[in-house]
Protein backbone atom coordinates (compact mmCIF):
# COMPACT_ATOMS: atom_id res chain seq x y z
CA UNK A 1 0.00 0.00 0.00
CA UNK A 2 3.23 2.28 0.80
CA UNK A 3 4.72 1.38 -2.51
CA UNK A 4 1.31 2.60 -4.63
CA UNK A 5 1.02 5.57 -2.64
CA UNK A 6 4.73 6.26 -3.81
CA UNK A 7 4.32 5.78 -6.65
CA UNK A 8 1.45 8.13 -7.33
CA UNK A 9 3.09 10.77 -5.66
CA UNK A 10 6.01 10.28 -8.19
CA UNK A 11 3.82 9.90 -11.03
CA UNK A 12 1.87 13.28 -10.19
CA UNK A 13 5.03 14.64 -10.25
CA UNK A 14 6.08 14.02 -13.06
CA UNK A 15 3.12 14.71 -14.80
CA UNK A 16 3.02 18.23 -12.86
CA UNK A 17 6.82 18.89 -13.51
CA UNK A 18 5.47 18.03 -17.37
CA UNK A 19 2.50 20.25 -17.67
CA UNK A 20 4.03 23.02 -15.50
CA UNK A 21 2.15 23.60 -11.91
CA UNK A 22 -1.78 24.29 -12.42
CA UNK A 23 -3.08 27.37 -11.49
CA UNK A 24 -5.37 25.62 -8.85
CA UNK A 25 -2.52 24.69 -6.62
CA UNK A 26 -0.27 27.80 -6.67
CA UNK A 27 -0.27 30.16 -3.59
CA UNK A 28 -1.94 33.00 -4.19
CA UNK A 29 -0.14 36.24 -4.50
CA UNK A 30 -1.21 39.74 -6.07
CA UNK A 31 -2.24 39.94 -9.66
CA UNK A 32 -1.48 43.72 -9.92
CA UNK A 33 0.10 46.69 -8.36
CA UNK A 34 -1.49 46.86 -4.61
CA UNK A 35 -2.93 50.21 -3.45
CA UNK A 36 -1.81 50.35 0.15
CA UNK A 37 -3.97 52.93 1.45
CA UNK A 38 -2.68 55.65 4.12
CA UNK A 39 -5.54 57.32 6.43
CA UNK A 40 -3.73 60.28 7.31
CA UNK A 41 -2.06 62.98 5.75
CA UNK A 42 1.68 62.97 4.46
CA UNK A 43 4.83 63.14 6.99
CA UNK A 44 3.32 61.81 9.59
CA UNK A 45 3.66 58.40 11.35
CA UNK A 46 1.66 56.48 9.35
CA UNK A 47 2.62 57.72 5.94
CA UNK A 48 6.48 57.27 6.93
CA UNK A 49 5.96 53.91 7.82
CA UNK A 50 4.15 52.68 4.92
CA UNK A 51 6.84 54.43 2.75
CA UNK A 52 9.38 53.00 4.63
CA UNK A 53 7.59 49.31 3.84
CA UNK A 54 7.18 49.94 0.15
CA UNK A 55 11.01 50.47 -0.05
CA UNK A 56 11.79 47.37 1.88
CA UNK A 57 9.52 45.83 -0.57
CA UNK A 58 11.39 47.22 -3.41
CA UNK A 59 14.69 47.02 -2.51
CA UNK A 60 14.35 43.06 -1.31
CA UNK A 61 11.61 42.38 -4.20
CA UNK A 62 8.96 40.84 -1.69
CA UNK A 63 6.82 40.74 -4.30
CA UNK A 64 6.35 40.24 -7.88
CA UNK A 65 3.91 43.56 -8.10
CA UNK A 66 4.72 46.90 -7.07
CA UNK A 67 2.99 48.79 -3.66
CA UNK A 68 1.82 52.48 -3.88
CA UNK A 69 1.04 54.38 -0.98
CA UNK A 70 -2.18 56.43 -1.54
CA UNK A 71 -3.30 59.14 1.40
CA UNK A 72 -6.68 59.28 1.57
CA UNK A 73 -6.74 61.41 4.99
CA UNK A 74 -10.14 63.69 4.70
CA UNK A 75 -12.65 62.90 7.40
CA UNK A 76 -10.40 62.02 9.90
CA UNK A 77 -9.12 59.43 7.73
CA UNK A 78 -12.70 58.17 7.07
CA UNK A 79 -12.53 58.34 3.66
CA UNK A 80 -9.91 55.44 3.73
CA UNK A 81 -11.32 53.28 5.98
CA UNK A 82 -14.66 53.34 3.60
CA UNK A 83 -12.49 52.97 0.83
CA UNK A 84 -11.73 50.17 2.12
CA UNK A 85 -14.93 48.82 3.58
CA UNK A 86 -16.36 49.27 -0.24
CA UNK A 87 -13.42 46.95 -1.74
CA UNK A 88 -14.94 44.08 -1.01
CA UNK A 89 -13.57 40.78 -2.22
CA UNK A 90 -10.57 42.92 -3.63
CA UNK A 91 -7.44 41.22 -2.37
CA UNK A 92 -5.05 44.05 -4.11
CA UNK A 93 -5.53 46.79 -1.64
CA UNK A 94 -4.67 47.05 1.82
CA UNK A 95 -4.97 49.73 4.79
CA UNK A 96 -2.44 51.02 7.36
CA UNK A 97 -4.38 51.41 10.48
CA UNK A 98 -3.61 53.88 13.69
CA UNK A 99 -5.92 54.48 16.36
CA UNK A 100 -8.36 56.36 14.39
CA UNK A 101 -9.53 52.95 13.18
CA UNK A 102 -11.85 53.83 16.66
CA UNK A 103 -11.61 57.40 16.96
CA UNK A 104 -13.02 58.48 13.73
CA UNK A 105 -16.18 56.64 13.47
CA UNK A 106 -17.17 57.38 17.28
CA UNK A 107 -16.21 61.44 16.79
CA UNK A 108 -17.51 61.77 13.36
CA UNK A 109 -20.62 58.53 13.01
CA UNK A 110 -19.55 57.62 9.91
CA UNK A 111 -20.84 54.25 9.42
CA UNK A 112 -17.51 52.11 9.68
CA UNK A 113 -16.26 49.61 11.97
CA UNK A 114 -13.14 47.66 11.87
CA UNK A 115 -15.31 44.60 12.12
CA UNK A 116 -16.39 45.52 8.95
CA UNK A 117 -12.75 44.78 7.34
CA UNK A 118 -10.18 42.47 7.62
CA UNK A 119 -7.67 42.12 10.29
CA UNK A 120 -4.25 41.20 9.13
CA UNK A 121 -1.26 42.28 11.28
CA UNK A 122 -0.17 44.57 14.57
CA UNK A 123 3.12 45.76 13.09
CA UNK A 124 3.77 47.84 16.25
CA UNK A 125 2.64 50.13 18.84
CA UNK A 126 3.57 53.51 18.83
CA UNK A 127 4.51 55.63 21.49
CA UNK A 128 3.41 59.39 21.92
CA UNK A 129 6.25 62.14 23.75
CA UNK A 130 5.56 65.76 25.11
CA UNK A 131 7.47 67.68 22.72
CA UNK A 132 8.78 71.74 23.45
CA UNK A 133 10.69 73.94 21.60
CA UNK A 134 14.12 73.62 23.10
CA UNK A 135 14.37 77.56 23.09
CA UNK A 136 12.09 77.64 25.81
CA UNK A 137 13.55 77.74 29.46
CA UNK A 138 11.48 74.55 30.66
CA UNK A 139 13.53 71.42 30.70
CA UNK A 140 11.71 69.17 32.30
CA UNK A 141 7.66 67.88 32.01
CA UNK A 142 6.73 69.88 35.34
CA UNK A 143 8.19 73.04 34.88
CA UNK A 144 6.84 73.41 31.39
CA UNK A 145 3.24 71.90 33.11
CA UNK A 146 4.03 74.84 35.57
CA UNK A 147 4.12 77.40 33.40
CA UNK A 148 1.25 76.70 30.88
CA UNK A 149 -0.39 76.98 34.38
CA UNK A 150 0.83 80.08 35.30
CA UNK A 151 0.32 81.37 32.19
CA UNK A 152 -3.77 81.04 32.96
CA UNK A 153 -6.49 78.75 31.07
CA UNK A 154 -5.95 78.41 27.13
CA UNK A 155 -2.81 80.74 26.79
CA UNK A 156 -0.74 77.89 25.85
CA UNK A 157 -1.50 76.23 22.85
CA UNK A 158 -1.17 72.25 22.40
CA UNK A 159 -0.42 71.45 18.52
CA UNK A 160 -1.79 67.64 17.55
CA UNK A 161 -2.99 65.35 14.28
CA UNK A 162 -6.41 66.17 13.80
CA UNK A 163 -9.86 66.59 16.06
CA UNK A 164 -11.08 64.45 18.48
CA UNK A 165 -8.16 61.99 17.81
CA UNK A 166 -5.57 60.35 19.67
CA UNK A 167 -3.36 63.86 20.28
CA UNK A 168 -6.95 65.42 21.35
CA UNK A 169 -7.49 62.31 23.55
CA UNK A 170 -3.67 62.86 25.23
CA UNK A 171 -3.90 65.91 25.65
CA UNK A 172 -7.73 65.97 27.86
CA UNK A 173 -6.07 63.65 29.80
CA UNK A 174 -2.88 65.25 30.28
CA UNK A 175 -5.30 68.28 31.35
CA UNK A 176 -7.33 66.15 33.63
CA UNK A 177 -4.04 64.93 35.32
CA UNK A 178 -2.57 68.36 36.04
CA UNK A 179 -5.12 70.90 35.88
CA UNK A 180 -3.79 72.53 32.99
CA UNK A 181 -5.88 74.01 30.15
CA UNK A 182 -4.52 74.27 26.54
CA UNK A 183 -6.15 75.43 23.55
CA UNK A 184 -5.91 72.65 21.23
CA UNK A 185 -4.62 73.25 17.21
CA UNK A 186 -5.41 70.27 14.58
CA UNK A 187 -3.08 69.92 11.85
CA UNK A 188 -2.99 67.56 9.34
CA UNK A 189 -0.62 65.05 10.08
CA UNK A 190 2.55 64.84 12.41
CA UNK A 191 5.56 66.68 10.09
CA UNK A 192 3.51 69.63 10.07
CA UNK A 193 2.67 69.78 14.25
CA UNK A 194 6.59 69.52 14.46
CA UNK A 195 7.29 72.31 12.01
CA UNK A 196 5.06 74.23 13.70
CA UNK A 197 6.49 73.79 16.83
CA UNK A 198 9.85 74.53 15.79
CA UNK A 199 8.66 77.94 14.52
CA UNK A 200 7.12 78.39 17.97
CA UNK A 201 3.73 79.05 16.60
CA UNK A 202 2.72 75.91 18.84
CA UNK A 203 3.54 76.00 22.54
CA UNK A 204 3.81 72.19 22.48
CA UNK A 205 2.95 68.67 20.78
CA UNK A 206 2.31 65.18 21.72
CA UNK A 207 3.80 64.15 18.43
CA UNK A 208 5.06 60.01 17.64
CA UNK A 209 9.04 59.82 18.27
CA UNK A 210 9.11 59.33 14.55
CA UNK A 211 7.02 62.29 14.19
CA UNK A 212 9.94 65.00 15.42
CA UNK A 213 13.26 62.92 15.66
CA UNK A 214 14.68 64.83 12.78
CA UNK A 215 14.10 68.19 14.63
CA UNK A 216 15.24 66.58 18.34
CA UNK A 217 18.17 65.29 16.90
CA UNK A 218 18.82 69.02 15.29
CA UNK A 219 18.34 70.55 18.37
CA UNK A 220 14.86 72.13 17.94
CA UNK A 221 12.79 70.05 20.30
CA UNK A 222 12.99 68.71 23.93
CA UNK A 223 11.59 65.39 24.74
CA UNK A 224 10.02 66.12 27.75
CA UNK A 225 8.35 62.75 28.77
CA UNK A 226 7.00 59.48 27.06
CA UNK A 227 3.31 58.84 27.53
CA UNK A 228 3.69 55.07 29.07
CA UNK A 229 4.75 52.99 32.06
CA UNK A 230 8.10 52.13 30.98
CA UNK A 231 10.80 53.84 29.53
CA UNK A 232 11.41 53.26 25.90
CA UNK A 233 13.82 50.73 25.36
CA UNK A 234 16.51 51.89 22.78
CA UNK A 235 19.60 53.24 24.36
CA UNK A 236 21.77 54.26 21.33
CA UNK A 237 22.09 57.80 21.44
CA UNK A 238 19.78 59.96 18.83
CA UNK A 239 20.88 63.23 20.04
CA UNK A 240 24.85 63.99 21.08
CA UNK A 241 23.61 62.68 24.64
CA UNK A 242 20.43 61.78 24.63
CA UNK A 243 18.79 58.08 23.53
CA UNK A 244 15.08 57.17 23.86
CA UNK A 245 15.60 55.40 26.55
CA UNK A 246 17.04 58.86 28.65
CA UNK A 247 13.29 60.29 27.84
CA UNK A 248 11.08 59.71 31.37
CA UNK A 249 7.72 58.36 31.36
CA UNK A 250 5.33 61.53 32.12
CA UNK A 251 4.41 59.46 34.95
CA UNK A 252 8.08 59.32 36.53
CA UNK A 253 8.25 63.10 37.10
CA UNK A 254 4.50 63.38 38.35
CA UNK A 255 2.38 63.87 34.87
CA UNK A 256 -0.02 60.35 35.13
CA UNK A 257 -1.12 59.91 31.77
CA UNK A 258 -0.58 57.06 29.11
CA UNK A 259 -1.33 55.91 26.04
CA UNK A 260 0.03 54.25 23.23
CA UNK A 261 -0.98 53.97 19.12
CA UNK A 262 -2.32 50.47 16.55
CA UNK A 263 0.61 50.58 13.39
CA UNK A 264 -1.80 47.93 12.12
CA UNK A 265 -2.74 46.09 8.63
CA UNK A 266 -6.22 45.68 7.59
CA UNK A 267 -7.43 44.22 4.03
CA UNK A 268 -11.19 44.65 2.60
CA UNK A 269 -13.94 42.21 3.66
CA UNK A 270 -14.77 39.02 1.72
CA UNK A 271 -10.72 38.43 1.22
CA UNK A 272 -9.87 34.38 1.87
CA UNK A 273 -7.74 33.15 4.64
CA UNK A 274 -4.85 32.28 1.86
CA UNK A 275 -4.47 36.06 0.72
CA UNK A 276 -4.53 37.21 4.05
CA UNK A 277 -1.67 34.52 5.30
CA UNK A 278 0.11 35.68 2.14
CA UNK A 279 0.28 39.56 3.49
CA UNK A 280 0.84 37.90 6.78
CA UNK A 281 3.70 36.98 5.41
CA UNK A 282 4.96 39.29 3.37
CA UNK A 283 5.28 41.32 6.76
CA UNK A 284 7.03 39.02 8.48
CA UNK A 285 9.71 39.05 5.94
CA UNK A 286 9.85 42.98 6.25
CA UNK A 287 9.90 42.87 9.98
CA UNK A 288 13.50 40.32 9.20
CA UNK A 289 14.86 43.15 6.95
CA UNK A 290 17.86 45.42 8.88
CA UNK A 291 15.74 48.89 7.28
CA UNK A 292 12.63 47.84 9.05
CA UNK A 293 15.09 47.18 12.31
CA UNK A 294 16.56 50.29 11.96
CA UNK A 295 13.34 52.36 11.66
CA UNK A 296 11.83 50.66 14.82
CA UNK A 297 14.52 51.80 16.77
CA UNK A 298 14.42 55.42 14.67
CA UNK A 299 11.18 55.80 15.55
CA UNK A 300 11.36 53.88 19.13
CA UNK A 301 8.57 51.53 18.46
CA UNK A 302 7.50 49.32 20.63
CA UNK A 303 7.94 46.01 18.30
CA UNK A 304 4.73 44.26 19.58
CA UNK A 305 3.44 41.80 16.50
CA UNK A 306 0.16 39.76 16.26
CA UNK A 307 -1.72 38.31 13.70
CA UNK A 308 -5.33 35.81 13.65
CA UNK A 309 -7.34 35.88 17.07
CA UNK A 310 -4.66 37.15 19.10
CA UNK A 311 -4.59 40.56 17.04
CA UNK A 312 -8.84 40.44 16.91
CA UNK A 313 -8.65 40.42 20.91
CA UNK A 314 -6.83 43.04 21.15
CA UNK A 315 -8.93 45.18 18.88
CA UNK A 316 -11.75 44.30 20.80
CA UNK A 317 -10.38 45.24 24.00
CA UNK A 318 -8.71 48.47 22.62
CA UNK A 319 -11.98 49.55 21.15
CA UNK A 320 -13.61 49.42 24.09
CA UNK A 321 -11.18 51.39 26.08
CA UNK A 322 -11.22 53.97 22.93
CA UNK A 323 -14.78 54.24 23.66
CA UNK A 324 -14.61 55.13 27.60
CA UNK A 325 -11.63 57.51 26.27
CA UNK A 326 -13.38 59.10 24.06
CA UNK A 327 -17.12 59.41 26.40
CA UNK A 328 -15.08 61.02 29.27
CA UNK A 329 -13.53 63.22 26.64
CA UNK A 330 -16.73 64.53 25.54
CA UNK A 331 -16.05 63.57 22.14
CA UNK A 332 -18.69 60.84 20.83
CA UNK A 333 -20.66 61.96 17.90
CA UNK A 334 -24.21 63.07 18.84
CA UNK A 335 -27.02 60.54 17.55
Amino acid sequence: MKMKLKGALISTALALGVAGVSPAFAAWEPTKPVEFIIPAGPGGGADQMARVIQGIVTKHNLMKQSIIPINKSAGAGAEGFLAIKEAKGDPNKIIITLSNLFTTPMATGVPFNWKEITPVAMLALDQFVLWTNADKPYKTAPEFIAAAKAAGPGKFRMGGTGSKQEDQIITVALEKATGAKFTYLPFKGGGAVAVQLVGNHIDSSVNNPIEAVAQWRAGKLRAQCVFDDTRMPYKQKMTETLSWNDVPTCKEVGVDTDYVMLRGIFMAPGVTQEQVDYYVELFKKVRATPEWKDFMEKGAFNQTFMTGKEFKNWLTLNEALHLQLMTEAGFLAKK
